[in-house]
């Protein structure tokens, strides 16, 4: 599946977006001013000015509606929470280069909200994959103790787990210290 650089930085936005959430198996990442900060300049989301509380309320909003995304069970919800969540943030299409990328499409307002900023960009980026016929790569990890989402990119969409390093290797060896423990009798 080809995704353009801009989409895949969306992509990657709203998965760890999801993630700040308490439902994703940790404390809610998101609960202050200092911390939507952090994952503003983490994700270099830009046309960000000063943040506050309110700002901090509506992309806790949205983030559910983003999970939302995630647990439908088919395209057609899917598409219904992406819709509302793009119409909502009033989507302007535009193109535009800046800090060292070529060509892209902002879906946001300039002077938009960092929830609006968010949720057009985002809701675009998982409308590309709905529209793509790939509802079914936006998943949560199926480690029993985990939850996360994550977009599975890989090429016959058989990803498991958030990061095969940690949920799928430790299911792993799981499985295979039970399997030599049930040989050993």
């Amino acid at each position: 599946m080809l995704i353009p650089h801009d989409t895949r930085i969306a992509l990657d936005t709203v998965v760890d977006l999801v993630n700040t959430a308490p439902e994703s198996g940790q404390d809610d990442r998101l609960t202050d001013v200092a911390a939507l900060y952090d994952f503003v300049r983490g994700h270099q989301v830009s046309g960000v000015g000063e943040l506050t509380q309110r700002d901090i309320k509506a992309v806790q909003s949205i983030r559910t509606l983003f999970a939302q995304v995630f647990a439908a069970p088919d395209s057609r919800t899917a598409a219904e929470v992406i819709n509302r969540l793009v119409a909502a943030a009033g989507t302007t299409p535009q193109l535009t280069d800046h800090d060292g990328y070529d060509w892209h499409v902002h879906y946001f307002a300039p002077g938009a909200s960092v929830a609006d900023h968010l949720a057009a960009d985002c809701g675009m980026a998982l409308a590309f994959i709905v529209v793509a016929g790939e509802q079914e790569r936006l998943r949560r990890c199926e480690a029993p103790d985990c939850g996360r989402a994550f977009v599975d990119l890989s090429r016959n969409r058989s990803r498991r787990y958030c990061d095969s390093r940690t949920c799928g290797n430790r299911l792993h060896v799981a499985a295979y210290r039970a399997r030599r423990k049930e040989a050993a009798g």
